[in-house]
């Protein structure tokens, strides 16, 4: 008998793909395509339509710097976390493969180092995707946000230490229940730390449970489909990773969390750390399920977490996620504008800050009416009887807007938000009664490519499509062609090569990895499946075993359940937990307690070796013979029960499937 290892495999999403991927160049693809002239027309066209010096924007990404690090950041096994060398290429005019706004911003985001924001207060950007930033108190560093690893985590206090200066930290912030926010806090601080010297930890409310859960329950699939956000795997190059438009890529390593000592519950709430005067405010259900925003006033300095960014964020993140509500964000934004005092710099958690009160200003109402413009007019698209895909693809910021390249898509884009805001109020339903119950995608397939005249008809027009630069419908075409056949190669290298063009053309950088990682799945196939728990060892311990129990219940095989009746109890001998579990109309249920009725066998173990368990770092013959683990009563039954558990692999094929 053996347990899937669906825990720490449904968790691996919380890493933004950062397990899915490598830290330095892989071996070079055997088929990178250049721009083709269509490619180049458009990229021409791009750079006459808007004004991409650099100027300001790069003198404010320099500002501030004390150092610049070199090498690589490396976990204790030797593995490389970090290279900071990697994005060396990523210099000079933009090439034909890369649009030029984007690599506008890949520049930008490629000025890693120590910097000063102002007056007590320093970042460290470019050490992962986000930024670590110090906060200089009466005694100590108070950290705001510990990256996502803890090896990036402990080498930016590192380089910051050897140019600052020895100093404890005497508080931390995490701003949101994203992990490139919290996951690298054990390579700052222990919990014995925290506990031993009475150190504040302060995070908004429903922190813990957010931080732990989110993504969870549907985890394997969107660590699939994450690599492709960001490019997990992708060379390093013009033709291939270049930028994550929040920054430059994600880290991968150990991650791990401090549960908070101190909760912000409240739309304005003040506290003292370390002798520095903060006022937060509680900003939930837009970016993060929870996050929170912070002023200095003595220092003139405003936090603005991830609310706000150098670039246009997601409503929906095509990694897959729940819908964010544009209008509330939009709110928050708005909130700060009030919230500002006379404060003098804008820091936030991504890209370099704003500075100028009246700058300031002006950036946040640009962000602002930028998610409202896209929620407004998408209502108003919607009232007009227009589908979600005819409004992306007319919709477009006004001018005011569209010249201010701080909101640009960079991350998200107008026309996936569009649909994020139709999804948000109407669903996945056009109301087309013809979308009711539509063929599942390879029968239709099918279906078109006999319509076309064959694989060889549809592939010849895709071509001619190509030849045209219109890869959009090529591209269109040939999924039809790859559906019906997965094993028609030269569908699939033409598609490949319509999607390199898509990839280079696009101005968002998540656009640009899904377009390149699909196009190498094409010619290369899915990835190798992926041995989950290691990287994940450290957050187990805090998810609620109700979480990992309704995880549980979502890999259950239905099919194969049908007609069974197997009820357990379990105990988490360690933690007081018992737990009944019971399967009924081929569905797993849990509660609090015992089973209903008489359960066929017991089982009490503690919690560590539960978690061993569900992760699959442990055989489950090892973990069940393990002292302090009691198996009582039909020991089959239990064994039939975890036989029915089955996840998918976390390597499924997503473009010929």
């Amino acid at each position: 008998m053996s347990l899937p290892r669906f825990a720490a495999a449904a968790l691996a999403a919380l890493l933004l793909a950062g397990c899915a991927g490598t830290a330095t160049n892989p071996a070079p693809e055997a088929h990178p395509g250049g721009a083709t002239e269509a490619t180049r027309a458009h990229q021409a066209g791009v750079a006459r339509a808007y004004d991409l010096r650099e100027g300001d924007a790069m003198a404010d990404a320099r500002r501030g710097l004390i150092a610049a690090p070199t090498g690589q950041i490396k976990a204790a096994d030797g593995r490389v976390v970090w290279d900071f060398g990697s994005f060396g290429f990523v210099q000079g005019t933009a090439p034909d493969t890369v649009n030029p706004s984007l690599w506008r911003q890949a520049r930008l985001n490629n000025q890693a180092g120590l910097f000063k924001v102002s007056e007590g207060i320093w970042q460290l950007r470019g050490f992962d995707l986000a930024n670590l930033t110090l906060i200089e108190g009466r005694t100590g560093w108070i950290v705001v946000d510990p990256l996502t690893v803890r090896a990036t985590a402990a080498a930016a206090m590192a380089f910051a230490r050897q140019h600052l200066g020895e100093r404890p930290v005497t508080a931390m912030i995490f701003t949101h229940s994203h992990v490139d926010h919290f996951g690298g806090a054990l390579g700052v601080l222990s919990a014995q730390e925290v506990k031993a010297r009475g150190i504040p930890v302060v995070a908004p409310a429903g922190f813990m449970e957010e931080a732990t859960s989110e993504n969870l329950m549907a985890g394997t699939a969107m660590g699939r489909r994450a690599a492709y956000m960001y490019g997990a795997g992708l060379p390093r190059r013009a033709t291939g990773l270049v930028d994550n438009g929040l920054g430059k890529a994600t880290a991968q390593g150990r991650i791990g969390i401090l549960a908070p000592t101190v909760l912000i519950d409240q739309p304005r709430q003040e506290l003292v750390l370390d002798g520095v005067r903060f006022v937060f405010h509680n900003v939930p259900g837009a970016e993060a399920p929870a996050e929170l925003v912070f002023s200095l006033p003595e220092r003139k300095a405003f936090a603005g977490a991830e609310i706000v960014s150098q670039t246009l964020h997601n409503l929906y993140t095509l990694r897959g996620a729940k819908v964010r509500d544009a209008l509330q964000w939009a709110a928050h934004i708005d909130a700060m504008i009030e919230q500002l005092g006379d404060a003098e710099v804008l820091f936030n958690q991504h890209h370099w800050p704003v500075w100028g009160r009246a700058r300031i200003v002006e950036f946040l109402k640009a962000q602002r009416d930028t998610y409202r413009y896209i929620h407004d007019q998408t209502v108003r698209g919607m009232n007009r009887g227009l589908t979600a895909g005819e409004i992306a693809e007319t919709l477009r910021l006004p001018r005011s807007l569209d010249a201010q390249l701080a909101v640009h898509g960079y991350y998200g884009t107008v026309r996936h938000n569009v649909r994020a805001v139709y999804q948000h109020y109407l669903g996945w339903f056009d109301a087309h009664p013809a979308n009711l119950d539509p063929l599942p995608p390879v029968a239709a397939a099918q279906r078109y490519v006999a319509l076309a005249g064959g694989a060889p008809a549809a592939v010849a027009q895709a071509q001619r499509a190509f030849d045209q630069g219109d890869y959009r419908w090529s591209a269109e075409l040939l999924r039809h062609v790859v559906l019906a056949d997965a094993g028609n190669r030269a569908a699939r290298e033409l598609q490949a090569r319509a999607f390199e063009q898509l990839g280079y053309q696009a101005e968002s950088s998540a656009w640009r990895n899904f377009y390149l990682v699909g196009a190498r799945e094409l010619r290369e196939g899915p990835p190798p499946p992926r041995q989950g728990g290691g990287a994940m060892a450290d957050m187990l311990p805090h998810v609620p075993t109700q979480r990992l129990l309704e995880t549980m219940a979502a890999y259950l095989d239905g099919p194969a359940a049908d007609g069974l009746a197997i009820a357990v109890n379990l105990s988490l001998t360690d933690a007081d937990e018992r737990w009944g579990l019971w399967l009924e109309n081929a569905v797993l249920h849990h509660r609090r307690g015992t089973a209903p009725g008489s359960a066929q066998v017991s089982l009490a173990m503690p919690r560590a070796a539960f978690l061993r368990l569900m992760s699959g770092s442990a055989r489950p013959a090892d973990v069940l013979a393990a002292p302090g683990v009691r198996v009582e009563g039909d020991a089959q039954a239990l064994h039939r029960l975890l036989g029915l558990l089955a996840r998918g692999g976390g390597s499924f094929p997503i473009v010929t499937r």
